[in-house]
């Protein structure tokens, strides 16, 4: 009890010092000498302000903000990440490659899977817009038409018509498709290919599962776990077919690009 009385006067102690600084430090200078300032200045060469400079700050802040889901909702990240997940759900080992890896690992190969369509980005939009050629509505054009193309390649038919009755559009052209409609049948579509992936991942697994079950059955082991027995039966069936290498070269094979 009087150690916890101790610490608690220790950090009121504390608290009082790190106040009575703080007064100090935002008390007005008697020599009337300015303090800190940040300003931000948007205007031109010729004094007048400069709103397709504060339209590109907004961009940009926007972009920063909507950077993940971006990532996540409209790359190659969503099958890659499901899919990994099921690798190493149907081998048994649920910590092993740890989620950060997992990411990580995703993330590498999202970039490698998207990289033409961001140099076509950067060729496009971004350098000419740094440039001062095209104004921001042009670049978000030019931007946004490779990465609905991609979309759309990976896209089923089914569920881009399925968004397109929900939102009451009539028939559309590919090109004049909006993107509150690509991107979630994008989304769809990969969530179900990914799926379909994990479905025949999951098989050689269960497989073994199943002999593994089997044989400790019929010598009357029932009390030892068959997932024991197992797990290095499939780990060693992952390693000798070089498991990894021909999960990562189907997914990067899987899209259309």
């Amino acid at each position: 009890m009087k150690k916890s009385l101790s610490i608690f006067w220790i950090l009121a102690i504390a608290l009082f010092c790190v106040s009575a600084a703080s007064a100090q430090t935002a008390a007005p200078d008697p020599a009337g000498s300015p303090g800190l300032q940040l300003s931000v200045n948007m205007g031109g060469e010729d004094g007048q302000q400069d709103v397709g400079a504060a339209i590109q700050v907004l961009l940009l802040m926007t972009l920063l903000t909507l950077g993940p889901s971006i990532v996540v909702l409209m790359t190659s990240f969503t099958r890659i990440i499901i899919v990994l997940g099921f690798v190493r759900t149907a081998i048994g080992v649920h910590q092993a490659p740890s989620n950060q890896i997992i990411v990580g690992l995703s993330l590498i190969i999202t970039f490698f899977i998207m990289q033409p369509v961001l140099s076509n980005v950067n060729d496009n939009a971004l350098q000419p817009l740094m440039a001062k050629e095209i104004t921001t509505a042009q670049a978000f054009e030019a931007g946004s038409g490779p990465l609905r193309e991609f979309m759309l390649n990976q896209t089923r038919l089914q569920d881009i018509e399925f968004f397109l009755d929900l939102s009451n559009y009539g028939p559309t052209t590919a090109s004049e498709l909006p993107m509150r409609v690509v991107v979630p049948a994008f989304v769809m579509s990969e969530i179900r290919t990914a799926f379909k992936m994990g479905f025949l991942i999951f098989l050689p697994f269960i497989m073994v599962d199943f002999l593994v079950g089997t044989t400790l059955m019929a010598m009357g082991m029932m009390m030892m776990p068959p997932v024991v027995i197992s797990l290095p039966f499939k780990l060693l069936l992952f390693v000798l077919v070089d498991g990894w290498t021909l999960v990562i070269k189907s997914l990067v094979q899987s899209f259309n690009i």
